[in-house]
């Protein structure tokens, strides 16, 4: 597939004089982004680095589309591969590894592509995005309770004299967001809207320049079609089978993977291999749908980096 560009708004905050040091790829799954980036990294030396949830862990190289062994020897990948299934990767922590990895003495004078489809981590990169810790079940648990026995009025009012912001813009009706403001400040004994507030980008506005891959809706379909069959025929399956024979926590990110539920359902005979490809099929494209509207949305300023056959 061969790129062309055709540049949006420029962001106003960028220094035209120099060439920012940061490239950042964005994209739905199967659009070639990872092609593109590796395209680019080769020649100009730059640092690939992996901005994509799915793909920070090792157990699943087929079914996320990691960069194969091949590619990845052909440019310098940081974040790929380095999470075992059991561990749980937030925002934040994607954050610091790539803020460890920009700082690093070995990395100055270097470029860097951070390439990959996880809105939140772009948005945490050129926007910022609150690192809030889990809330424990039972701390949830118990503030559902709390508003279920009060009423919304009351809640937001017992709301409002700990996070006065917080009751004052959530919307009336809006119980899932009452709750998870007094849920935060009693796990926390910080407020949501204080957590919120602190909150800064990793880059700097003159260090990066944007790029927003897209592809005919179509032509990104049968890309995800094709892209399923070849995970399935390259490995998938045995992926998965390997996380369920560890008895992975079903609510670990990993879990969560688009295709884990798909095959599983198909490895624990709930659903033929058949019904079980439709069904990833068609999570891939809703995935991939979901994406797009995502980066259409919030990537304003960027360049669109159009991918034909």
């Amino acid at each position: 597939m061969r790129a062309f560009y055709r540049p949006r708004t420029r962001p106003a905050s960028h220094d035209l004089s120099q060439p920012p040091s940061i490239i950042l790829i964005a994209g739905p799954t199967a659009s070639g982004k990872s092609a593109l980036a590796l395209k680019m990294a080769r020649a100009t030396g730059a640092v690939i680095i992996n901005a994509d949830s799915q793909q920070l862990y090792a157990d699943l190289r087929i079914l996320t589309a990691r960069p194969s062994a091949e590619d990845e020897a052909l440019a310098d990948h940081r974040l790929y591969g380095v999470a075992d299934a059991a561990e749980a990767w937030s925002v934040g922590k994607w954050s610091r590894s790539v803020i460890d990895l920009l700082d690093a003495p070995q990395m100055r004078e270097r470029q860097f592509i951070l390439v990959g489809g996880t809105g939140l981590y772009f948005m945490a990169l050129t926007k910022g995005l609150a690192d809030i810790p889990s809330v424990p079940k039972i701390i949830r648990d118990s503030a559902e309770a709390e508003y279920l026995s009060q009423g919304e009025s009351a809640f937001r009012a017992r709301l409002a004299e700990i996070d006065l912001l917080a009751a004052q813009n959530i919307e009336r009706g809006d119980r899932q967001r009452l709750i998870r403001a007094a849920s935060v400040f009693a796990a926390t004994g910080k407020s949501l809207s204080k957590w919120k507030s602190q909150t800064r980008p990793v880059l700097g506005d003159r260090q990066w320049k944007g790029h927003v891959v897209e592809i005919d809706r179509r032509r990104l379909y049968e890309q995800c079609d094709i892209r399923v069959e070849q995970m399935l025929l390259g490995g998938a399956i045995e992926e998965v089978w390997a996380l369920i024979e560890r008895n992975i926590d079903p609510t670990l990110p990993i879990m969560k993977a688009v295709g884990v539920r798909e095959i599983a359902s198909y490895l624990n005979g709930s659903a033929s291999l058949e019904a079980a490809t439709d069904a990833l099929k068609q999570s891939t494209r809703n995935y991939a749908k979901r994406q797009l509207t995502w980066f259409r949305n919030q990537t304003q300023g960027w360049n669109i980096a159009f991918q034909s056959v």
